[in-house]
């Protein structure tokens, strides 16, 4: 009776953690539930011999947080390290497999039509692009929120700029070197007779956003038009996105504010819900400088690693160590999200939507939106289902959320970086 009373007490603290609008400040309303499922659940830990939650999601316990004192925090005092900084996630990873949306029910992002996509990823040199398009065009809006971002027809976004329709949008490594991936999608989508018709050419209305992954693999090697060109046929004929170290999430890390050193690997990630008639999606590439959370429970899945690689730090706990002004932050960021819907909007409303969703980056990255990084959202509407446009800003929020966690857990291990599954 006491243990169910503790478990209710902390899915109640949890849920209260999930609406926060900060991953810090989801640890600090988590700490209680935390502390009450520990203690609810420490004779089934010690029955399971401590295996822990596995990724499949069949095992996932409510194990408490396990510290490791070997590492030193940023302050460099040892014993403070053992009790804050320190966090293993062997036996607390959440799983994926059995999540369950708050409303509706879980489809594919492929579920959502008309939209194509189609990716280009290559492994040795650890970057790639993912493409999405509508045949028709699709209405979208676009939120900005990161200091460096590399981008490609951004205002052509703006609500005040006169088309209303874009034909594709590119997710894709490189950086600004990458930004002319986008050439070779305008190509292909012309070979095919699709563009705005201008009387003379039909041009193909293309916008882009890049990360930064020149500091894993080969640097010398970028996305180009020609991958562009192979992701967007991949879209049109054999449409092949998949979570994890592909496309654009090829060369994605979290967890760099001391460098690549203590970085972990992640990738891409998608969630898509249905209600109703109602369909929303999200594909997140996550390469953060930041440290990553599960948003509902409040706990750290990925990020800065300490030096065994064996255990999670915290990022802005390592950053308080000194208020020196920094001047490059290792800009080697930004996380980029794409949410898709076939409810009828205008690019106004989309553009809300966009900031709205940027609530799912603030509850599951720690930090968030800062100069070093280039953090955008876009969203797109594919259809004309009439719905509430609060109500899918909310849910924009969430299916990013659950992108993030499916990012983090369907990517594996690469080019020296630990991934979650590495971990355990």
């Amino acid at each position: 009776m006491r243990r169910n009373i503790a478990i209710a007490l902390a899915l109640a603290l949890t849920l209260s953690a999930g609406a926060c609008g900060s991953a810090s400040g989801q640890k600090a309303n988590t700490a209680a539930a935390v502390e009450a499922v520990e203690a609810a659940t420490a004779p089934a830990e010690a029955e399971a011999n401590d295996t822990g939650a596995e990724l499949n999601g069949t095992g996932a316990t409510a194990a408490g947080t396990e510290l490791n004192g070997t590492e030193s925090n940023a302050a460099g005092t040892e014993e403070e390290t053992e009790e804050v900084t320190t966090v293993s996630v062997a036996a607390k990873t959440p799983g994926i497999a059995n999540r369950k949306p708050l409303a509706g029910t879980e489809i594919k992002i492929t579920d959502i039509e008309p939209l194509m996509i189609g990716q280009t990823e290559n492994k040795e040199a650890a970057t790639g692009c993912t493409v999405l398009i509508c045949e028709d065009g699709m209405r979208a809006g676009l939120d900005v929120r990161g200091g460096g971002p590399a981008s490609r027809e951004s205002q052509l976004l703006n609500p005040l700029m006169s088309a209303q329709m874009v034909h594709a949008i590119v997710l894709a490594g490189g950086s600004a070197y990458g930004l002319g991936t986008a050439n070779g999608v305008m190509s292909y989508l012309e070979e095919k007779g699709i563009g705005y018709d201008t009387g003379y050419a039909l041009v193909p209305l293309v916008a882009q956003a890049d990360i930064y992954d020149l500091s894993v693999g080969d640097s010398k090697v970028r996305p180009d038009p020609d991958m562009g060109y192979e992701a967007a046929k991949k879209a049109f004929e054999s449409p092949n996105y998949q979570d994890g170290n592909f496309g654009a999430g090829c060369g994605a890390s979290v967890g760099k504010v001391a460098g690549m050193d203590c970085a972990m690997k992640t990738g891409i990630g998608s969630y898509a819900i249905q209600i109703g008639e109602l369909k929303i999606g999200a594909i997140v590439v996550l390469n953060a400088l930041g440290d990553v959370y599960d948003w509902r429970s409040g706990t750290q899945i990925a990020g800065f690693l300490t030096e065994d690689h064996k255990a999670l730090r915290d990022t802005v706990e390592y950053m308080s160590s000194s208020i020196e002004v920094k001047d490059n932050k290792f800009t080697g960021n930004t996380t980029l999200a794409v949410v898709v819907t076939n409810a009828n909007f205008n690019k106004t409303q989309l553009c809300k939507i966009a900031g709205m969703a940027h609530d799912g980056y603030a509850r599951s990255i720690n930090p968030v939106h800062t100069s070093a990084d280039g953090d955008s959202i876009y969203a797109v509407s594919v259809g004309n289902v009439a719905a509430d446009q609060d109500l899918v800003g909310a849910l924009g929020a969430e299916v990013v959320s659950e992108a993030i966690i499916r990012a983090v857990y369907n990517s594996e291990g690469a080019y020296g970086l630990p991934a979650a599954a590495d971990l355990q």
